[in-house]
Formats: C-alpha cells, sequence, structure tokens
C-alpha cells in the first residue's frame, strides 16, 4: 500500500481497505488463471495498480463520468480507476469469458457499485461513454476503430472525449500510422519509480 499512498495522499480508509483486498484476490485467481506474469504478481502495486492510475493522474475524472475499460484482462486498469473514483460509472470488457468471469469476481469482493463487466468485444457493448481507458491492448490504428461509435457527444472532462492509452517503449512510428490528435504524458513525471521510465499515457482526441 506504501506506493500506492505515496502518489495518492487522500486515498480514504474504504479505498485503502479496497486496494489491500484487490491485491489479495488478484493474487488468488492469477494462481489459478494466468491474468498476469508470473514475475509481476510480486510487484502488483506498483506494476499493475499504480500504472493502471497513471490514467487518474492524466484525467481527473468528472463525477458521473462514464468510461470503458477494453480489454480489461484481470480488470485493468478499470477496477483501479473505480476504486479511486466511486462517482463515475466504468463499464469492463473482454473477449476472454474466463477473464471476465475473475472481473466479476473481483467486483463482488471488493463491493464496488460503479462497475459493470460483459464478456463482449467493445463495439458490442451497450452505450456511450466520455472516456475508453485500455492497457496496451493492439496498436492504436488498430484499436480506435474499434471504440470510434463508443464516444459520447456530451463533454464533461477538462479534455474532450477520447481514448487514455497506457503504452511503452517508443511510440512514434505508431503514432504516426493515425490521423487523430494524440499528445503523449509521461508517466515518469508523475511516478519516479525505474519501471515507468518508458510509460506513457496516450491521449486521443475523438469529439
Amino acid at each position: 500500500m506504501n506506493v500506492l499512498e505515496k502518489y495518492f495522499p487522500e486515498l480514504t480508509e474504504e479505498q485503502k481497505s479496497q486496494f489491500l483486498k484487490l491485491g489479495v484476490s488478484f493474487r488468488e485467481w492469477n494462481a489459478q488463471i494466468n491474468l498476469v506474469s508470473r514475475k509481476d504478481i510480486d510487484e502488483f502495486n506498483t506494476r499493475h495498480v499504480l500504472h493502471s492510475l497513471a490514467i487518474a493522474k492524466a484525467m481527473n475524472f468528472a463525477d458521473g463520468s462514464k468510461v470503458l475499460d477494453v480489454g480489461t484482462g484481470g480488470g485493468l486498469p478499470g477496477i483501479p480507476l473505480a476504486i479511486l473514483f466511486p462517482k463515475v460509472e466504468f463499464v469492463l470488457c473482454d473477449s476472454i469469458g474466463k477473464k471476465i468471469k475473475v472481473v466479476k469476481a473481483l467486483i463482488q469482493d471488493l463491493g464496488l457499485k460503479n462497475v459493470k463487466a460483459y464478456h463482449l468485444r467493445a463495439n458490442e457493448v451497450p452505450g456511450k461513454f466520455d472516456f475508453v481507458v485500455s492497457r496496451a491492448v493492439t496498436r492504436m490504428k488498430k484499436f480506435i476503430p474499434w471504440v470510434e461509435n463508443k464516444i459520447s457527444d456530451r463533454c464533461l472532462n477538462p479534455w474532450p472525449n477520447g481514448i487514455l492509452y497506457l503504452k511503452g517503449g517508443d511510440l512514434k512510428e505508431e503514432l504516426s500510422e493515425i490521423k487523430k490528435s494524440t499528445e503523449v504524458l509521461s508517466v515518469s513525471d508523475w511516478f519516479n519509480e525505474e519501471f515507468f521510465e518508458t510509460k506513457a499515457v496516450v491521449y486521443v482526441k475523438l469529439k
């Protein structure tokens, strides 16, 4: 928990409890279903939870916002963000049924009331959203067409609606493939752990 409290000192006791429970439950599920690499599980809070919360440093979602997490896997980045933003509505989707089974169990274990999970592809998820979030599911050129029609026309947040995407490495070539307004935000500007040196949040404006 120390690394989370270091960067998010405003966490309530309930949120701290939920993050602790997430760590325990996720490890138990990961022993049964390979959600993240075995070598990373010992650094779960830094490499997965804190990494997910980099999106919160990029965008402090307004109350009432709706956020879609595409290719959520074991609930990342959606579940950590849902804990941090209890007044924001999150929908998590993945095309792999056994992973969504885990996500639904985690949502229940943590008592989260602002999260739904679907065993669906992004374009099959009902509703429209202010932002789409994801963590390195595929190249941006391929990802954007999956979600373009899921973006709401309303605007509640400081930036126009769009995508907040967690990526790593050199992104110049990948981003040159798309014809959208983008901004690359370095995670190391917020978190000083070595793991984040090459990590970024990519914002793609869709509205």
